[in-house]
C-alpha cells in the first residue's frame, strides 16, 4: 500500500472502550490496553507504508520482543481515549516505538515497545526490506519512566500450571499472539489486586515464539512487590512476564 497523504510521525487514534474490553468493575483489561496499543502502532505502521500487507511481499512482520507498560489509571466503559505513538529509533531489524494513552487531556499510561522484522517462511529475524526514511525518529521523546528491560529469569519460581497453545491463542503470523502471554498470567494470580487498579507498570520479553499444540508450563514467583512469571517449553524460557505493584 502506498503511503497515506495523511501520513504524519507522530500518530493520533481515539478509541472508545466497550463492555467486552471491561473487567466486572468496567474498567478496561490490562490485555485489552495492550491490544489498543499495538493497534494504533499498526495503523501508524499502515499509514506508512509498513502494514503486515506491505511487509509480507518480502515475507516479513513485525513482532514483539518487549515491552513494558505503565498505567496510572485505566478507563472505563463508555471512556473515549487517545493513543499516540511515534517511533525512537528504526535501523536494520529492530524498531522501538513509544506509545502514550490519554483520557481528555491527561495522560493515563505509557508504553515502549521493541520490535523485531521477523521473515515468516525462514522464521528468523533480518533486515526491513521496505523504505523507512520518512518516518521522522523521536529518540527524546520519552512515554515511560523507565525503558523496556530483560526481565531475571534466573529467581526462584515454581511450576503453577501447564497448558496447550490453542487455535485461539493463535495470531495471523500464526503463533501464539503476545497479548495471550499476559492473559494466561494474569489468569493464574489474585484478581483483586488487579481490579482494584494496583497494578502499576509491567514489562514483557518474548524470546521464541509457541506454535499450535505446544505444550507449556507457567512458573512464578514473587519478590517485594513484584511478582514475576516465566512460560517455558522443554525447560526453555519462552516469555516473561514482572508485574509491579503499588
Amino acid at each position: 500500500m502506498p503511503i497515506s497523504p495523511q501520513f504524519t510521525s507522530v500518530y493520533s487514534h481515539d478509541w472508545e472502550i466497550n463492555f467486552l474490553q471491561c473487567t466486572p468493575n468496567g474498567l478496561l483489561k490490562h490485555t485489552e490496553l495492550c491490544n489498543l496499543l499495538q493497534l494504533t502502532a499498526g495503523y501508524h505502521a499502515e499509514m506508512g507504508g509498513l502494514s503486515f500487507t506491505d511487509m509480507q511481499l518480502h515475507d516479513q512482520a513485525w513482532v514483539l520482543s518487549r515491552m513494558r507498560v505503565e498505567i496510572d489509571e485505566l478507563p472505563k466503559w463508555r471512556d473515549t481515549v487517545t493513543v499516540k505513538t511515534w517511533i525512537f529509533d528504526l535501523q536494520g531489524s529492530r524498531s522501538v516505538r513509544a506509545l502514550e494513552m490519554y483520557l481528555g487531556d491527561k495522560k493515563i499510561a505509557g508504553s515502549v515497545t521493541y520490535w523485531a522484522v521477523f521473515n515468516t517462511k525462514l522464521r528468523k529475524p533480518e533486515a526491513l526490506a521496505l523504505p523507512h526514511e520518512h518516518f521522522e525518529k523521536y529518540p527524546e521523546r520519552l512515554a515511560t519512566e523507565e525503558s523496556f528491560k530483560k526481565v531475571d529469569v534466573s529467581r526462584d519460581a515454581t511450576v503453577h500450571s501447564q497448558r496447550k497453545v490453542v487455535l485461539s491463542d493463535l495470531d495471523i503470523v500464526f503463533h501464539a499472539n503476545n497479548v495471550k502471554y499476559l492473559e494466561w498470567c494474569l489468569d493464574a494470580i489474585d484478581h483483586k489486586p488487579i481490579l482494584k487498579q494496583q497494578l502499576k507498570s509491567f514489562d514483557m520479553n518474548y524470546m521464541r515464539e509457541l506454535m499450535l499444540g505446544d505444550e507449556v508450563q507457567l512458573v512464578t514467583g514473587t519478590e517485594d512487590k513484584e511478582t514475576y512469571f516465566t512460560v517455558t517449553k522443554d525447560d526453555k524460557a519462552c516469555f516473561a512476564l514482572e508485574l509491579n505493584w503499588k
